[in-house]
């Protein structure tokens, strides 16, 4: 009989893991008790997926508050620095912002409005619309702003967060002006001294205000791009990819983990004599239809994966077959004519073959992270891990 599952995605359940723990070891051993248990067996091509956070945590890969103002004074010199774009979230950029505003003596803080790089929003597009403000040239202070826009607060957190910067920053001993802008170049009128904090347009951001003129300009990847002291540091994204620890210290992104996930996969191996992909995961890609909120405020959505992860799928339209090349055919003839030509798949193939149109052209890695993400959920599930079997199988698999 034909097996009648496909693609199934387990969270697995696992200890509390803390700084210093054997990381690949306590992996392992959850998938082989899961095994024991009779939940599974391992198979060919499975993927086994770790979630960023506790990879960062047995890292110690986090930094101070103390510890970033440093990094801003170093890089910066003090002063007015210009903190453009930066998302509006009390667990991603908050505390990263206290630090920032201990490190210098006044903020020009730039929004983007409506709303930020991810989709939370300042003002919802309607209010935008009455307000006969354009947020394609227009530039507003805050009195503008108050006076168009008014005090909207974010209709899932209830945040007003033009407030809470300000009073975050203020508690600092630091003085801050807002603008409210979308031309990065907006703030070279009040300062040269920039850094940018937004993640996915970080590099495009950075080049216009340097062709622009400006004199010192940083990205949050280049913050605690390297160790104050003994801290944690990422050398590849710095703050970007950070989460709020305590309300003096943020957990950093994981650095240097490809190696942890090769481990992973080569103990899978010996144990099982299967070889199963491994891969390191945070937010996935995706964006809520409701709050309209892009999840990805990670910089990626994998820091690391093994090598039979990389690439985009290849794959058929079953109803396009079905409806043009075998239109005539039903039943058991249409089965295995659609079996013969998925077997026959050129996997050289053009991407805009139209018996391909309407697959998903993403990368593997974004795909299946984002499975992953939805299966361990970030509260108290207690499944860190996530175990697939079947990504990879198409109809002809048995």
């Amino acid at each position: 009989m034909s097996r009648m599952i496909g693609t199934v995605s387990r969270g697995l359940r696992a200890p509390i893991i803390n700084g210093k723990d054997d990381l690949p070891k306590i992996v392992v051993d959850c998938v082989m008790q899961a095994v024991e248990n009779g939940d599974f067996e391992v198979r060919n091509r499975d993927i086994l997926a770790i979630t960023e956070s506790i990879v960062a945590r047995t890292q110690n890969n986090f930094v101070t508050v103390d510890d970033i103002a440093t990094d801003v004074r170093n890089k910066f010199g003090g002063g007015t620095i210009g903190v453009i774009f930066p998302i509006l979230s009390r667990n991603r950029f908050s505390v990263c912002l206290k630090g920032i505003a201990k490190g210098c003596e006044k903020i020009v803080l730039m929004l983007s409005y409506p709303g930020d790089e991810v989709g939370n929003n300042l003002v919802s597009p309607d209010t935008l619309d009455a307000s006969g403000v354009n947020p394609y040239s227009d530039v507003l202070d805050i009195k503008q702003y108050r006076e168009a826009f008014g005090y909207e607060k974010h209709p899932f957190t209830g945040m007003d967060y033009v407030a809470f910067y300000e009073e975050l920053i203020r508690g600092c001993g630091t003085d801050v002006e807002f603008v409210f802008a979308n031309d990065p170049r907006a703030i070279l009128k009040y300062t040269k001294k920039v850094l940018n904090c937004d993640i996915h347009t970080r590099q495009r951001t950075r080049k216009i205000l340097r062709n622009a003129g400006a004199e010192i300009v940083f990205g949050m990847d280049e913050i605690m791009s390297e160790p104050i002291g003994d801290s944690g540091y990422n050398s590849r994204y710095g703050l970007l990819g950070s989460n709020k620890s305590t309300e003096e210290k943020v957990k950093l992104f994981p650095r240097d983990c490809q190696d942890m996930v090769e481990d992973i996969q080569q103990r899978l191996l010996d144990k099982t004599g299967k070889l199963v992909e491994v891969m390191v995961y945070g937010d996935g890609a995706f964006k809520d239809p409701v709050g309209k909120i892009w999840e990805l405020a990670d910089p990626v959505v994998s820091p690391a994966y093994t090598i039979g992860l990389e690439g985009t799928p290849n794959e058929l339209k079953l109803k396009y077959l079905a409806d043009n090349d075998f239109v005539g055919l039903s039943g058991e003839a249409l089965k295995e004519a659609i079996k013969t030509r998925i077997l026959q798949k050129d996997n050289s193939r053009p991407v805009d073959a139209m018996v391909s149109q309407g697959t998903t052209p993403r990368r593997l890695t974004d795909l299946i992270g984002s499975l992953c993400d939805l299966t361990s959920g970030s509260g108290d599930k207690g499944t860190p891990f996530v175990y697939i079997q079947g990504y990879f199988d198409n109809y002809t698999a048995e």
